[in-house]
């Protein structure tokens, strides 16, 4: 189902009003309302959307990389990063995938084990599945005489600096040479544009996957503030929280689990785990936090807090500056997400905002794809992308604001802290839209509270 903006801050409305209320009987309905309205339990709707991927995307993706051919080598136990979106996640001998790009469409051919051919066939992920025999020459043999056979003039390999299309090991890559023969091998490149073209983009049924995704995400964060007693509860009880919260509902982690969430109610910690800091009063506490569902579509959301003094009702106005001040570079980054900017357009429109309000630098880019990966294949936000953006692309992108901290040396990192107010959005053909509706106000904790069991 599609989640409008108006459904989603109707959902996060009433979940933070019910932790609020800080009742087992709100908090009890919040959670059972997170299982019915985000149940990601289901049989998965990837094959289907790998199909529509394969089908509407990878031809524009071969012809923006000026690639005839791509092949991509899967096999057991140390298979390739693209196995999933290939369709060879299953591999067990030694299996090339092939697809030729015939005009505005794609064919593909797998040369499998006969062990997996029933399999393949009953899938359908591929127009045709092939067993390979020794005598043929094996997979390898199979994809050589295609390739000669279509005059392939550009072949695509997981070879190069992109991470995630560089899966074809030094073994591998000279057996493909060998069986290619010279000519061939000569027309080799590297798949790293047309993946970085293809998985970038997102159909609409991943975009919709991704919002209710985010929107889990935000108000699992919420429930986790929630829990929170200044003075007893420290960083690590919330990603402890989180993590079980995860279980319930049957999603996994978004990136590294030993990093996922980033709790931090202290100074500046990077990527980190969660350390056994206590939270106290007048702390500003960041929740870095990202989920998978169906092992496939992750996220990538922070949401801050600040803990009140007794006495306080509001947070400090240096504080509430400091809080404005990266919302509005986040809102400025917003605005410049549109379809022909850059990454480096974007960046540079937080970073305008960032020295206006004085903050101190930070090492990081504005923001970065997210999808498949927390940092996913795509355009990075950042001074070095000259990429245009294009409809279907989505990203996590921040603004900061950070400052020194009594007695810190000035340098990210060591003594700094940094508000890094950091949301989802797609881009599309009118500019883009928020994945879930972003956060406007620092979440306050009380100075004092009783939780109840």
């Amino acid at each position: 189902m599609g989640w409008t903006r108006a459904g989603l801050a109707m959902v996060l409305a009433a979940t933070v009003g019910g932790l609020c209320a800080e009742s087992a009987d709100a908090q009890s309905a919040v959670r059972a309302e997170a299982k019915g309205e985000f149940d990601f339990t289901g049989p998965s709707p990837w094959p289907g959307i790998r199909q529509e991927r394969i089908r509407t995307l990878l031809p524009a993706a071969m012809q923006a990389a000026n690639v005839d051919a791509w092949v991509t080598l899967v096999r057991e136990n140390a298979n390739d990063p693209l196995a999933l979106h290939v369709g060879g996640e299953n591999a067990g001998a030694l299996s090339a995938i092939l697809f030729l790009r015939q005009a505005d469409r794609v064919h593909s051919v797998i040369l499998a084990g006969f062990g997996e051919a029933i399999a393949l066939r009953e899938l359908g992920v591929h127009d045709s599945v092939v067993v390979y025999t020794a005598e043929s020459g094996g997979p390898l043999g199979g994809v050589a005489e295609r390739l000669r056979r279509a005059n392939a003039q550009r072949i695509a390999i997981n070879s190069g600096n992109l991470s995630m299309a560089d899966g074809l090991s030094a073994s591998q890559k000279a057996a493909l040479e060998r069986a290619l023969g010279p000519e061939l091998s000569a027309r080799l490149v590297s798949s790293g544009e047309l993946v970085s073209h293809w998985l970038s983009r997102k159909v609409p049924a991943e975009v919709d996957i991704m919002r209710r995704a985010a929107a889990l995400t935000a108000q699992l964060e919420h429930e986790a503030y929630a829990i929170v007693q200044p003075g007893v509860t420290r960083d690590s009880d919330l990603a402890v929280f989180l993590k079980r919260r995860m279980r319930e509902l049957g999603v996994t982690d978004g990136w590294s689990p030993a990093q996922n969430p980033s709790v931090n109610s202290g100074p500046d910690r990077g990527h980190s785990h969660a350390s056994d800091r206590v939270i106290q009063h007048g702390d500003v506490i960041q929740i870095d936090f990202g989920i998978k569902v169906w092992g496939v579509w992750g996220t990538d959301i922070q949401r801050f807090a600040y803990v009140l003094k007794p006495g306080e009702s509001a947070p400090p106005v240096e504080v509430q500056r400091r809080w404005d001040a990266a919302r509005r570079g986040n809102r400025a980054a917003f605005a410049a997400l549109k379809p022909g900017a850059t990454g480096a357009s974007v960046d540079s429109a937080q970073r305008v905002l960032m020295t206006a309000d004085g903050s101190a630098s930070v090492p990081w880019g504005t923001g970065h794809s997210v999808g498949y990966w927390a940092h996913d294949v795509g355009p990075g936000l950042n001074r070095s992308t000259r990429r245009a953006l294009e409809p279907g692309m989505t990203f996590a992108f921040d603004g900061f604001h950070a400052w020194t901290l009594p007695g810190g040396r000035g340098v990210w990192g060591e003594g700094s802290k940094t508000i890094s107010v950091e949301e989802m959005a797609v881009i599309t053909e009118n500019g883009a839209e928020y994945l879930v509706p972003p956060q406007e106000a620092l979440i306050l904790i009380p100075a004092t509270r009783a939780i109840q069991p």
